[in-house]
Formats: C-alpha cells, sequence, structure tokens
C-alpha cells in the first residue's frame, strides 16, 4: 500500500499506509468512538467536510453492503484508522472496505496511532486537516491542511439536502425492522411488518439518515420528505399533522433561511427536531449556538432527562452546541450531557415543539431514546 499522511493545521502530523482512494483531502479532523457501524458512520450526511478517525482500533471486519448506507454516498472527506481488516467476516457483506471507499474516491489511511491522534483532538480541539498521498513531505501537508476552509460558518446542508421532494417508503418495504434469520429452519433476514399509519407529516431534509425515516415509519407516521430550502408557506398547504427536522452537517448559525421557515411554522403545527435540526430550533426561538471543542461522536454519550431524572446512553454526531444563556423564558432545557452538562434538548413551554441533540434512531447504537418517536406522536395527539 502507498504512503500516505494525515496533517494538522497545528503542525501534528500521522505517517501511515493508504486504502480506499489515492489523492488529497482536506476537512475537519474529528473522531467517533462508536465500536460499530463505520458504514452508517461513513454515509451519514452530518459527516459532510470532516476526516473522520474511528478510535476502535478494528474497522472493516464485517465489510459493506448496501443495506447500510443511510445515504446514497459515504460523505466524510476521509477515512481514518488503526488497523483495516483484511478479513470480513459476515453473511451480509457484498464489498470490502477498502474497494467500498475506491468505488467512492474516499480516501483511508491505517497504520497510525489512533489514540495518539484522539488524545491531541481532546487537548488542541477538532481541527482543520489534510489526508493526502500526494504531498512530497510533512511541511506540504501541513500547508494544505492549514489553506482548508473552517466548519465555522459553512453550510453543507445545500450539498445534501435532497433538490426534489419524495414520499418516504410509500410501500412499507424499507421501514420495518429486521427479522434475526434462522439457518436451521431456514427463514432468512428480512424486514417485518410495519404498524398502520396514524400520523402525516413532513420532513425537513437537512441532511437526514435514512434510519431516521424508517424510525418515523415505524412509529406510525407517514413520511413527506422535502428539501431545506422549502416555505413554511408550501409546507403549511400540505396540511401535514406534524413537521419534524432532521440532523445535518455544518454550522446551525449559517442556516438563516431554515431558521426563518421553522420560525413561520412554530405555534401552526407540531415540531419535533434532531441533531442540527435541534439547533436550528434554538435559533428560531432566539436562541444561538457555540462549536464545541472536540464535539460528541460516538455511541456512548449519557444524558439526563430533566423532568424525570433518568439517564440514557445515546448516539450521538454534532460539534456545534446550544447556548443555554442565550435562550429566552419561553424556551425550556429539557436534557443535558453528563459529560459536560451541555444542553441536549429543549422543548416550548407554550407552543407543541420540542428537540434533542442526539440521535434517537441510532445507527449505531443504543436505542434508549428511541421513545422520542412516541412522544411526537403524542403531541401530535395533544394538539388535535
Amino acid at each position: 500500500m502507498p504512503q500516505a499522511i494525515l496533517a494538522l493545521e497545528d503542525g501534528r502530523t500521522f505517517t501511515g499506509e493508504s486504502f480506499g482512494a489515492t489523492g488529497t483531502s482536506v476537512g475537519e479532523a474529528c473522531f467517533n468512538t462508536s465500536m460499530t457501524g463505520y458504514q452508517e458512520v461513513l454515509t451519514d450526511p452530518s459527516y459532510r467536510g470532516q476526516i473522520v478517525a474511528m478510535t476502535y482500533p478494528l474497522i472493516g471486519n464485517y465489510g459493506t453492503n448496501e443495506a447500510d448506507n443511510e445515504s446514497d454516498i459515504p460523505h466524510v472527506r476521509g477515512f481514518v484508522v488503526n488497523e483495516l481488516s483484511t478479513v470480513a467476516s459476515c453473511y451480509r457483506n457484498e464489498k470490502p472496505l477498502s474497494e467500498y471507499l475506491s468505488d467512492h474516491n474516499i480516501i483511508g489511511i491505517q497504520r497510525i496511532d489512533t489514540r495518539a491522534l484522539t488524545k491531541h483532538l481532546r487537548t488542541r480541539g477538532a481541527m482543520r486537516a489534510a489526508l493526502t498521498t500526494e504531498a512530497k513531505s510533512a511541511e506540504e501537508a501541513i500547508e494544505m491542511a492549514k489553506n482548508a476552509a473552517g466548519m465555522e460558518g459553512s453550510d453543507f446542508v445545500k450539498e445534501v439536502s435532497t433538490e426534489k421532494g419524495y414520499h418516504w417508503d410509500p410501500d412499507g418495504t424499507e421501514s420495518g425492522l429486521w427479522q434475526i434469520p434462522n439457518v436451521s429452519t431456514g427463514v432468512s433476514a428480512e424486514r417485518g411488518p410495519l404498524p398502520p399509519v396514524k400520523h402525516k407529516i413532513v420532513a425537513y431534509d437537512l441532511g437526514v439518515k435514512r434510519n431516521i425515516l424508517r424510525s418515523l415509519r415505524q412509529h406510525g407516521f407517514d413520511v413527506e420528505v422535502v428539501g431545506a430550502r422549502t416555505s413554511a408557506k408550501d409546507v403549511l398547504a400540505k396540511n401535514p399533522d406534524g413537521v419534524f427536522f432532521s440532523n445535518g452537517p455544518g454550522d446551525p448559525s449559517a442556516l438563516d433561511y431554515v431558521h426563518s421557515e421553522m420560525r413561520e411554522l412554530i405555534g401552526k403545527k407540531p415540531i419535533f427536531a434532531i441533531c442540527l435540526g435541534h439547533q436550528v430550533l434554538a435559533h428560531a426561538l432566539g436562541g444561538s449556538t457555540y462549536k464545541l471543542k472536540f464535539g460528541h461522536r460516538g455511541g456512548n454519550q449519557p444524558v439526563k432527562d430533566l423532568r424525570s431524572g433518568k439517564v440514557a446512553i445515546t448516539s450521538q454526531n454534532h460539534g456545534f452546541a446550544v447556548d443555554p444563556e442565550s435562550l429566552p423564558a419561553h424556551v425550556k432545557v429539557t436534557h443535558i450531557n453528563l459529560n459536560d452538562n451541555s444542553v441536549e434538548g429543549i422543548r416550548h413551554r407554550n407552543e407543541p415543539a420540542f428537540s434533542v441533540q442526539y440521535h434517537p434512531e441510532a445507527a449505531p447504537g443504543p436505542h434508549d431514546a428511541s421513545y422520542f418517536f412516541q412522544e411526537f406522536s403524542d403531541l401530535i395527539d395533544s394538539t388535535k
């Protein structure tokens, strides 16, 4: 394998072996602590513009398959692992990870100390980086990193949001829970039955993951997906029972066009938002956001529900957070992160609108927070 260099803007470099594609890519370096789910990480639109390092040492051991994609293509700018598995031991494997990345022109690097990289990013903060097989020296790679655009002020939603609206899974073939195969009885893996539709909603695609749409359908929602620039007027003309705002990449403060449309919807339809949508709700309600030092990315983030006192282990992927001091009196903080006390959930005190910073649908991660989809359904019922 050819040599690759991962260079950070502060001058720190890591040299290893390349896999996947060759060339040069720049973006924000960050890390994810999930032990599984690397394909879901690769294809999560929220990672647009980022070079992602996995802290779990062995990656690629179960290969890749189309069913696990969270969107049509990978969105990471580069992929960093300690060791790339040469064997994919899974009956669902369709393509080795290296070949998958090569097909999508994503550069990977292995045989570097990902623990040292993670500790460095935790100490110094997420920063601009370059991943290259072309630089003739470490100094050249560092200059590439310094010349990369920063994450603050970036609008990647415009790159990942759907250009044309669509009806999610109208025939119910994509959303059912997987039935576990049984080799002894000959039962193959297949999706199970879905509940009847109870509510029709519109979902704003800010970079939505497929498992969010699946989870909504699994909880009785019929989902019409619209692009990020869809007007509130057009949404209200559809007369949905509720409106959902998805996850997505980039800086929430750069999305004025989404803030304004959400502001027009508050009080007219029940609203549920997650991740980037949560941050957009804070802006729409008069609050602000700030950039976290190194973000929350992984499936082991502890969150406390201030209403009940219960703690959930959650799946998260975000580099910005809501500033609690900026929130007006009519907005209540409902959830906090127990690692750093950052805001993880808010709710309007007078109108049917709430949000959480993390991912109730997981993929990958624990399912502790999946009850929020039912909470959205209950909120719609209470407003009818």
